[in-house]
């Protein structure tokens, strides 16, 4: 693992001295103080310091192994899970053995909750949790960096500015993740850099083509080598995005003003508003390993796509938005036709459609006028995806 110590998460013998070094540093204890006991963290800083440090330490300092460790935060994971959300579902696990490892490709929504829910979701159905791809650029908050390195994850550099940097750093990243699906790890990553904030989920090739960097010179084909790392798709659904005006604002802003800078401390912001705020219904489907994958990145890209929009499980937020989007539109489909043509809609209640037409209206009241159709296509648009992709999958060959 040298080769990769520039980015690769802690190991076994790392654990224990990155935990002591958290329960010892205040930036941290004054974060989950926070989190505890705001009220506290507000009015009595230091001591609730002081039993914070004391309440970690004897819950979490004598962990040695990351997967102890991650088996030790599972309960709290859970009740963080729970208190924010209405419910979690799942479809898919049948897709996946417990023998080998997978490379999972995943549209992405949550900088954290999106990983970490799949992870409590391999966690609790006896499979193993996912080594985490996470951008430089979350590591500016050194106890996040930290936090996030104790978790299995890895750092995907975003900050070069040379050709050859690029291609020397891409290569190293493609080198560590087929190493960790041959080592038997599991690899969690986005379909894309960054999070989707407008409701269209789909593949860049180029990370695609990444996973075969490191594999050129081995002899293997394209097509052998992707299906080495069995990739499986990962569709993730919210009924509601706890980080929906944000991305909206920021869409709004680029569109505008052609670029967008973030505020200092903004990832962590929406880091700490996707994880403590609600969500209400959560999906996530587990696709079936390519294991017959096409000979170039372009094509797997659009088999992965397909797979991703097909099982987005849809929430009734979703074909309410789709609606109110529709009125104007020419050739928009009806609330009824959508359920008839997209497997993944259920059929809800009329009480469930009008609370969520309730809350999809009270989102958009909420903003700025000039925001909004921003924040109605992040809704709107995975029903879009999922028509165009039973439309594919059905179409006569």
């Amino acid at each position: 693992m040298q080769e990769f110590d520039a980015i690769r998460p802690y190991s076994d013998e790392e654990t224990g001295p990155a935990i002591q070094r958290l329960v010892n540093d205040h930036e941290f204890l004054d974060m989950v103080g926070r989190f505890k006991s705001p009220l506290l963290a507000r009015w009595a800083p230091a001591p609730l310091r002081f039993f914070t440090r004391r309440w970690l330490s004897s819950r979490f300092g004598h962990f040695t192994k990351v997967d102890d460790l991650q088996a030790g935060l599972s309960g709290y994971i859970g009740e963080l899970i729970e208190s924010t959300t209405a419910r979690v579902t799942t479809s898919g696990l049948e897709n996946l053995s417990k023998q080998g490892a997978y490379l999972f490709i995943s549209n992405h929504r949550d900088i954290v909750f999106d990983p970490m829910v799949v992870n409590y979701l391999l966690f609790h159905n006896d499979l193993r949790t996912t080594r985490i791809a996470i951008g430089d650029n979350l590591l500016a908050n050194r106890v996040f960096a930290e936090m996030m390195r104790l978790n299995k994850s890895f750092i995907v550099r975003r900050d070069m500015t040379s050709p050859r940097e690029m291609r020397d750093a891409y290569i190293t990243l493609s080198g560590f993740i087929n190493y960790s699906v041959a080592s038997n790890e599991n690899i969690w990553i986005a379909q894309r850099e960054g999070r989707a904030k407008d409701g269209r989920d789909f593949t860049d090739p180029a990370i695609i083509k990444m996973f075969y960097m490191s594999c050129k010179k081995s002899g293997l084909s394209f097509a052998e080598a992707m299906n080495k790392l069995r990739i499986v798709p990962v569709s993730i659904s919210y009924e509601y995005d706890p980080c929906d005006a944000d991305k909206a604002r920021e869409l709004e802003t680029k569109a505008r003003s052609g670029s967008y800078k973030k505020a200092e401390g903004e990832d962590t912001e929406q880091i700490m508003k996707g994880l403590t705020q609600f969500k209400g219904h959560v999906h996530v489907h587990f696709g079936a390993p390519i294991l017959d994958a096409p000979e170039n990145a372009k094509e797997l890209a659009a088999v992965i796509d397909t797979e991703v929009h097909a099982n987005y499980r849809l929430h009734a937020s979703n074909l309410i938005a789709y609606e109110i989007r529709g009125q104007n539109a020419e050739g928009a489909y009806s609330l009824d036709v959508v359920r008839e043509s997209v497997v993944t809609a259920e059929n809800w209640s009329e009480a469930e459609i009008q609370t969520a037409r309730a809350e999809i209206e009270r989102r958009l009241e909420a903003c700025d006028p000039a925001i909004r159709p921003y924040l109605l296509d992040m809704y709107a648009n995975p029903v879009q995806s999922a028509l165009d992709a039973n439309a594919r999958l059905n179409a006569p060959e």
